[in-house]
C-alpha cells in the first residue's frame, strides 16, 4: 500500500551514554542534563571520546524519524515513509535495518563521500536526557530531492504530514513546499517545535511555516520559550496555547490544535475552534483540554529519551487510523510510556497492541 504519512526530518544515529556516567560528560562538555542543542565547536570531541571511553548503545535517532517508527507501530504495514538526507556510510545501514525492521519506508536523499550520517550523543542522568546533535549529511538536505518521481509519487499519496522543528534549521524552504503542497490540497500538516531552541532562535522560520500547520505539538519547556521569545510576559501555558492555535492559518476550513505535553503531569490540547470539533474536542469540551497522562512507576522508567516523539508519532498515527482525538492523546501517551521502559527512542517488540 502506499503510505498515508510521510515524516521529514534530520536522520540521526544516537549514541546513548548510561546515567550511571552521563553526568561526567555533562560536566566536561557544559551540557544542561535536559535540553537538546546543535554542538558547536567545543561539543565537537565528545562523539570520539564516548565511543572511546563510556559504555555506549547505538539507536536509530532523529526526532522525526522516531515519530515515523511510533505511527508504523500502530498502523497497518507500508503506512509510513521517512526523508531525510545520509551519508553513503555504516550509519545510514544502521537506519535503514531500523526502518525496515519496524515497517517504515526509508526515502533518503545520499550525500556523497566524504560527507557523514548525522549523529546525537545522548547523555542520560536522573531520568533526563541531554542530546547533543552534529547534522553532518542531514543539513545537506536539498528541494530537489522532493521533485525526484519515487519523492513526488509518496507526497502525492500521502494524506498526513510530520515535519520536525529541528529541520527548520536549515530546511525551510523544503518544508515550506510541503507543507504548501498538502494545505492547498486539504491534507493535514503536523510540526514538532522539537527542542527550546526552535523558537528562540528559529522564530522567523517557525512562523514562516506555521500558517500551513494543522497540528503543533511540543512540551511544556518549547512552549515556555515560545512564550518568552514572542514577548508573552507570565502568559500560561493554556493561554499560550490558545494563541498558538489561533495565529493565522492558510487553509481556514479546519482549525488548528495545537498540543502541548507536560511530561507525566498531563497533556494540554487547544483548538482554534471556539466552538470545539467535530471528531476533536466536542462542543462541550473545555477548551483548552487537559488530559491527565497515567501514573508510570518509577521503576519502570529506564530512560525518557524519544518519549515525547513516540507520543507523537503513536497520536498522528492514531488520528491517520480515524481515531477520535481522545483515543489518539491515550495512544500516544501509551507509547511515550513504552519508550521510557527502553533504552533509547525505541518501543517494544513483538509488537504490543495499544489500540
Amino acid at each position: 500500500m502506499a503510505p498515508i504519512v510521510v515524516s521529514l526530518g534530520n536522520p540521526l544515529l544516537d549514541i546513548q551514554v548510561a546515567p550511571n556516567e552521563g553526568p561526567a560528560y555533562l560536566e566536561k562538555y557544559g551540557l544542561k542534563s535536559n535540553d537538546a542543542i546543535l554542538a558547536e565547536e567545543k561539543h565537537m570531541p565528545i562523539y570520539d571520546d564516548i565511543v572511546a571511553n563510556a559504555k555506549v548503545q547505538y539507536v536509530a535517532g532523529g526526532a522525526a524519524q522516531n515519530a515515523a517508527r511510533a505511527a508504523a507501530y500502530v498502523l497497518p504495514q507500508g503506512s509510513v515513509a521517512y526523508i531525510g538526507s545520509v551519508g553513503e556510510d555504516d550509519l545510514k545501514q544502521t537506519l535503514l535495518s531500523a526502518n525496515e525492521a519496524e515497517g517504515v519506508q526509508s526515502a533518503y536523499q545520499t550525500q556523497a563521500a566524504p560527507a557523514r550520517t548525522g549523529a546525537c550523543a545522548v547523555i542520560l542522568s536522573n531520568h533526563d536526557r541531554s542530546l547533543c546533535t552534529t547534522l553532518r549529511a542531514a543539513e545537506m538536505f536539498t528541494p530537489s530531492h522532493l521533485s525526484t518521481p519515487e519523492i513526488s509519487q509518496l507526497l502525492d499519496g500521502a494524506k498526513y504530514f510530520y515535519i520536525e522543528g529541528f529541520f527548520l534549521t536549515h530546511g525551510l524552504e523544503s518544508a515550506l513546499e510541503v507543507a504548501k503542497q498538502a494545505s492547498s490540497k486539504g491534507k493535514t500538516v503536523v510540526l514538532n517545535l522539537s527542542a527550546p531552541f526552535i523558537p528562540q532562535f528559529f522564530k522567523v522560520q517557525l512562523e514562516e511555516l506555521l500558517p500551513h500547520v494543522d497540528i503543533l505539538i511540543g512540551n511544556e519547556s518549547e512552549a515556555e520559550a515560545y512564550r518568552e521569545a514572542a514577548g508573552m510576559g507570565s502568559a500560561t501555558l493554556a493561554q499560550v496555547a490558545t494563541s498558538l492555535a489561533a495565529s493565522s492559518k492558510s487553509n481556514a476550513s479546519r482549525p488548528r490544535l495545537v498540543v502541548i505535553t507536560q511530561g507525566a503531569d498531563s497533556t494540554l490540547v487547544a483548538s482554534s475552534n471556539a466552538s470545539g470539533i467535530a471528531a476533536n474536542l466536542s462542543p462541550e469540551d473545555e477548551n483548552p483540554k487537559t488530559f491527565p497522562v497515567p501514573k508510570l512507576a518509577a521503576d519502570k522508567i529506564v530512560d525518557t529519551n524519544g518519549a515525547g516523539d513516540m507520543f507523537a508519532g503513536g497520536f498522528l498515527g492514531s488520528l491517520a487510523q480515524g481515531k477520535s482525538l481522545n483515543e489518539s492523546i491515550e495512544i500516544g501517551h501509551k507509547l511515550g510510556q513504552m519508550c521510557c521502559g527502553q533504552i533509547g527512542p525505541k518501543l517494544v517488540w513483538p509488537k504490543e497492541n495499544v489500540l
